[in-house]
């Protein structure tokens, strides 16, 4: 029984770190430092834009399928909008303004390209304000809806969710048609104020008309990607000080074995022992080498 792997390994010098006070060393730590403090940014970016989507999706569950509450009671959205009150479902009760319909462009369903009907509706106590009755597809020309379904004329009763007006694209419509439904560009297209905070998604209206666009779809309550998305930021802050430390002991035991054995390429990869150059062989003086012989051999 032989003693000497133990005896080597006792030989063996301790790994030494040293090297990471240099400059080159140091400099990769100052960047893991800032990569992993802006993956932690990234990380809490993606966080927050979860929280949104799962403050949308608590309002959904709360509000969208509730009982339909009088305008009476809800009237004050249209004008004074609460974000929490969204998708809250409003009894409205009037006629609609048919001669001012228009049309939102723009607004793609399952990949094809359409429209969103809006017409002016005028409640019992005197308010104006937007619904949104439902989806068009493009018409034969693609500018505008093959034709646009009538709503109940005279007095009607309909059910819409309150939802808030959108932004301004800042872009130019043909008549009877906007880029977007901002309220306050609406208004100014019309002889008369509308309420310019939220408008009514249509739910259902009576009298039923039998040719109506088609119902908008209800939200999504899907959180989307962002949990895991801000999981591998966070990880990847922690790699890079994993990577820099793997690296550090690559570097530490490339240097022990260049103590041990000798030089190392300088790719860092191939050790190079050193191989002693074999000595000539001394022959007497006149004595056949190999080769000599073996030509005389092949000679004769």
């Amino acid at each position: 029984m032989t003693h000497e792997p133990v005896a080597e390994a006792a030989k063996k010098p301790k790994l030494n770190f040293r090297f990471l006070l240099s400059g080159a060393w140091i400099g990769g730590f100052v960047f893991c430092i800032l990569f992993s403090i802006a993956t932690v940014f990234l990380g809490e970016w993606q966080m927050d834009r979860r929280m949104e989507k799962l403050d949308e999706i608590n309002k959904i569950v709360d509000n969208y399928d509730d009982e339909p509450v009088p305008y009476a009671a809800a009237g004050a959205l249209f004008d004074d909008f609460d974000e929490q009150s969204k998708w809250t479902p409003v009894i409205v009760q009037g006629q609609y303004i048919e001669e001012d319909t228009m049309v939102a462009r723009n607004r793609p369903r399952a990949g094809v390209p359409g429209f969103e009907v809006l017409v002016p509706f005028e409640t019992d106590s005197g308010d104006r304000l937007i619904v949104d009755r439902g989806w068009l597809p493009l018409g034969s020309d693609a500018s505008e809806p093959e034709t646009i379904p009538s709503p109940p004329q005279g007095q009607a009763r309909i059910i819409v969710r309150v939802v808030p007006g959108e932004d301004s694209l800042d872009r130019d419509a043909p008549a009877g048609q906007v880029a977007s439904i901002h309220l306050p560009t609406i208004n100014e297209q019309l002889d008369y104020d509308v309420a310019d905070q939220a408008y009514g998604l249509m739910a259902a209206e009576s009298p039923q008309m039998d040719v109506v666009p088609q119902q908008m779809p209800e939200p999504q309550r899907d959180e989307g990607p962002h949990l895991s998305y801000s999981m591998q930021w966070f990880t990847f802050g922690l790699m890079s000080f994993a990577v820099w430390g793997w690296l550090a002991y690559q570097k530490a035991v490339r240097n022990r074995e260049d103590e041990l054995y000798g030089e190392r390429e300088e790719d860092g990869f191939i050790s190079a022992h050193r191989i002693e150059r074999a000595k000539p062989i001394k022959r007497r003086k006149g004595e056949l080498t190999d080769e000599e012989i073996e030509d005389a051999m092949l000679n004769s």
